[in-house]
């Protein structure tokens, strides 16, 4: 019965955490309501494991909206979404010219696994045990998506200003990302620009 009160307790608690946006709502509401469930239990035979104790669930947003604290992806300006034929001439543009780059690299870099790969529209570059990396295109949000060995994945927007693709979450400019990477896991700068 201990054991199951504990697991019961921890498993209440993890809940509660999720409900309540704040630290300081999530103790004020989370200990009175642990007060109230250890009374109910202490109260009750532990043959019928907490016959009477009634469900009462608290929602609340996981995200407060309003603070300023937290910082986000830049908004997205729908006037500036891509019309479907621009995003392919520009996606197809840039994996093709990356496609050449890294190409015109393999044939001078002696890295074992070295392989480019193009299909159905994603670029995979592999390069043997420094990682893989994926560039595909992603249609309906028209975006460019990066699977990166070093830094994980990455959501590209086409930025008209910068005319590049850009992450919204950094600023990074896809090509920049690229160099810095893979200048990092060579040894040496790499120029895809």
């Amino acid at each position: 019965m201990a054991s199951e009160l504990q697991l019961s307790v921890r498993r209440l608690s993890t809940l509660l955490k999720h409900c309540f946006p704040s630290p300081s709502s999530f103790l004020v509401r989370s200990r009175s309501i642990l007060i109230q469930s250890s009374r109910t239990i202490n109260h009750h035979s532990s043959r019928h494991c907490f016959p009477s104790l009634s469900r009462t669930f608290y929602s609340s947003p996981l995200l407060n909206l309003n603070s300023t604290d937290t910082e986000g992806p830049a908004a997205i300006d729908y006037r500036s979404l891509l019309q479907e034929d621009e995003f392919h001439s520009l996606a197809d543009s840039t994996i093709h010219d990356l496609q050449e780059k890294f190409e015109e690299y393999g044939d001078s870099v002696q890295i074992d696994g070295f392989d480019i790969d193009y299909g159905n529209e994603v670029l995979t570059l592999k390069l043997g045990d420094l990682g893989t990396y994926v560039l595909n295109k992603q249609t309906p949000n028209r975006q460019l998506w990066l699977s990166s060995p070093v830094s994980g994945p990455s959501r590209f927007d086409w930025d008209r200003s910068a005319q590049a693709w850009v992450y919204r979450r950094t600023k990074a400019n896809l090509l920049n990302v690229l160099e810095s990477e893979m200048g990092q896991l060579f040894g040496e700068p790499i120029k895809l620009a």
